[in-house]
């Protein structure tokens, strides 16, 4: 296969932001008196904002008004950026910036497709917003993962087809949207604990581009 794009999603792949979100949700679960475990933030791994609020809520057997909603969703990006605004460039996930730089010297497309509101913020804090030749976040789609239009408009914005991008997705939701748009994908993670992706990786230390397409030749 000859691949033309690469593209990235953020919480997991190029950066652990896990342990922040937990934070913040549990702090607004519990303004709530809503119980919050780790296997619910599990749960909300490549969820947006809006619908892992919901989550909460339908946890919690709540029911409010939008305005309402729209508030505790920026209070819980407060508490969450009041966290992420300590990233560094070191805290980038081991093996992530040489690949970007492999690709980038191969002339290899990069995008970024996420839910998330902040990537911009967070890619500068781990100076690696020059990295992307595009960036398509929660601030440009409409509908979450699993539907596939944050990788279709990141795939439209390199000019290259799905068929011709590999997507790099640490969640389920992730890897469901890439299938459903026509991607070739690859889990980042625990294989017992994603499926449907064409392979699974623990990470991206010492794995070259080459490593990468090989697990598409086994």
């Amino acid at each position: 296969m000859v691949f033309q794009a690469c593209i990235f999603d953020l919480d997991g792949v190029i950066v652990d932001t896990a342990a922040h979100h937990f934070v913040a949700w549990n702090r607004l679960a519990e303004e709530l008196g809503v119980p919050f475990s780790h296997e619910d933030n599990e749960r909300l791994k490549g969820v947006s904002r809006v619908d892992s609020l919901e989550y909460i809520l339908r946890k919690g057997g709540l029911i409010l008004d939008p305005a309402t909603k729209l508030k505790l969703m920026d209070r819980k990006n407060t508490h969450y950026l009041q966290l992420a605004d300590q990233t560094q460039p070191k805290d980038a996930l081991p093996g992530v910036r040489d690949l970007l730089h492999e690709l980038r010297a191969k002339r290899i497309k990069i995008a970024l497709g996420s839910s998330s509101k902040n990537a911009t913020m967070i890619l500068e804090r781990l100076e690696l917003l020059d990295a992307f030749d595009a960036l398509v976040d929660g601030n440009h789609i409409t509908l979450s993962k699993p539907d596939p239009e944050v990788f279709l408009m990141a795939a439209k914005s390199l000019g290259a087809n799905p068929p011709e991008c590999i997507v790099f997705e640490d969640a389920q939701s992730g890897i469901d949207a890439a299938r459903a748009g026509g991607f070739e994908v690859v889990g980042v993670g625990n294989a017992s604990e994603l499926s449907g992706a064409r392979y699974v990786i623990p990470g991206f230390e010492g794995r070259t581009w080459d490593h990468i397409l090989e697990g598409f030749n086994p």
